[in-house]
């Protein structure tokens, strides 16, 4: 007597594909939020480029009083053929650009080691380093510009440009070192272990091998710093002293009217930040074509 092996079924495992069970609740429910969130997302979008938009449209309106208004007169181009005619905004705006360059320059060199070091190594105090850069972002502007301007006399040192400087470094190294953070977290150190083992010093692995791999991650660090540094104006105002920086200069004039070419400045500095956000997407496009 033989045994009959039992009757196979003929359809098969259900294929987690098709059926109405086989439904992935997750993705529909992504579905069903997408309308939203592209709501959401436009919404901002808007929100955001009005006031962008508004200040681009604005600095080419006639203004017969040489004072800002927001009633259109029509379009000419003289207040950017006149752009230093007012007295003190050329040069205000001049410091603001080099007191920013300066500080994000600084600020890099200071916070890539500072990255590198939080990120890789472990090390006595690394937790208390990683709380006073945390404790930098999330303090008021107002704590930081007081508490500032009190070491500053302390110490004998007179207020103007180099305080203004010495104050951006020191609020813009928290953000660059949490920039810098991520980007090293997400890269590999084989490629500077392979180095290493094909005779490479540590510094010449780190100048061939890890600064091309942090280079967009620098560059965008500094973008962040420089313009963080050059629109500040609560923690400037109380370092200043006799310097007028751009945001300084505007607030004062603002209250007289202000003139027309501060929104050419603005448009200029918006049109010169957004052309090197491009070029840095496209470098990193590149890169990834490349290494790709």
């Amino acid at each position: 007597m033989t045994a009959v092996a039992p009757p196979r079924s003929s359809a098969g495992p259900a294929s987690p594909a098709t059926g109405s069970t086989a439904r992935d609740p997750r993705r529909h429910g992504v579905n069903r939020r997408g309308p939203w969130l592209a709501i959401v997302y436009w919404v901002v979008i808007a929100i955001t480029l009005v006031p962008i938009a508004y200040m681009v449209a604005y600095s080419f309106n006639d203004a017969p009083t040489n004072r800002l208004t927001f009633a259109w007169n029509g379009f000419t181009t003289y207040w950017y053929a006149n752009l230093v005619n007012v007295s003190g905004l050329g040069s205000a705006f001049v410091t603001s650009v080099v007191i920013a360059i300066l500080a994000a320059v600084v600020s890099v060199a200071i916070g890539l080691p500072l990255a590198l070091a939080l990120e890789r190594y472990r090390f006595p105090g690394r937790g208390a380093v990683n709380a006073v850069v945390f404790a930098d972002i999330a303090a008021p502007s107002i704590v930081v510009g007081s508490a500032s301007l009190s070491f500053f006399l302390s110490i004998g040192l007179g207020t103007g440009f180099l305080t203004v400087l010495l104050t951006h470094v020191a609020f813009d190294v928290a953000y660059v070192v949490v920039v810098l953070r991520a980007r090293i977290a997400g890269t590999s150190r084989a490629l500077e272990e392979a180095a290493g083992d094909l005779g490479a010093t540590p510094f010449q692995a780190f100048r061939l091998v890890t600064l091309p791999l942090l280079a967009p991650g620098m560059l965008a660090a500094g973008l962040l710093a420089l313009a963080m540094s050059i629109d500040d104006y609560v923690i400037t105002s109380f370092v200043a002293g006799p310097s007028v920086t751009f945001p300084l200069f505007v607030y004062g004039a603002a209250k007289a009217g202000m003139p027309p070419q501060v929104l050419c400045f603005g448009t200029l500095v918006f049109a010169v930040g957004l052309l090197v956000a491009l070029l840095n997407g496209a470098l990193n496009r590149r890169l990834a074509r490349t290494r790709g």
